[in-house]
């Protein structure tokens, strides 16, 4: 059994676990499944400040903390105990296209010769990770929510605003990878 959690599951088994979080979190209490509204409730609960942003009731959603919890929670059970030995296959032609921009070196799908501490000073480094995450959190607040909470939730309820949301945060995920990302590597 245990081999079987450690192999990477396909879609028709993951994607409906993962909408069946929708109705059960419906059914039990009302909620709505998302991550990004987390940060905000951790900001109501330790900023004492006179924001307006953050004064609410954020004791209510305390629920959604304990959930993002279960999720890192789950993530480290799953990096310590359950990780595949065996070398993670990526495709030939991602990685001669990698290669040409000078990243060789992969730690579980990480390009580590992007993603550490030294490449954060350089250019490539700050735009993929300061400018990228501050684009990131930008856009989970300005679209009111993340991509979980729309393409799940959102969508799942009908939602027309989380079709709109959904669609570009795809549009925007295809701009970025095929057009924006070769010219920042190529830095």
């Amino acid at each position: 059994m245990l081999e079987f959690i450690k192999q990477p599951w396909p879609w028709y088994i993951a994607g409906p676990l993962i909408g069946l979080t929708v109705p059960i979190l419906l059914l039990i209490g009302n909620k709505s499944f998302g991550i990004s509204s987390s940060l905000r409730h951790i900001c109501a609960a330790c900023i004492p400040a006179n924001i307006p942003f953050f004064k609410y009731d954020w004791k209510k959603e305390a629920w959604n903390l304990f959930f993002v919890l279960g999720i890192f929670l789950g993530g480290v059970i799953a990096a310590q105990f359950l990780a595949n030995p065996n070398p993670i296959k990526v495709n030939p032609t991602l990685v001669n296209e990698l290669t040409n921009y000078g990243i060789v070196n992969y730690d579980n799908l990480v390009p580590i010769d992007v993603m550490n501490w030294a490449s954060l000073l350089t250019l490539r480094g700050f735009l993929l990770m300061v400018v990228g995450g501050f684009l990131v959190g930008f856009g989970t607040r300005y679209a009111g929510g993340c991509t979980s909470g729309h393409a799940i939730m959102g969508l799942s309820n009908l939602q027309w605003p989380s079709l709109v949301a959904t669609v570009c945060f795809m549009i925007g995920g295809f701009v970025m990878a095929n057009l924006l990302l070769p010219i920042i590597l190529s830095l």
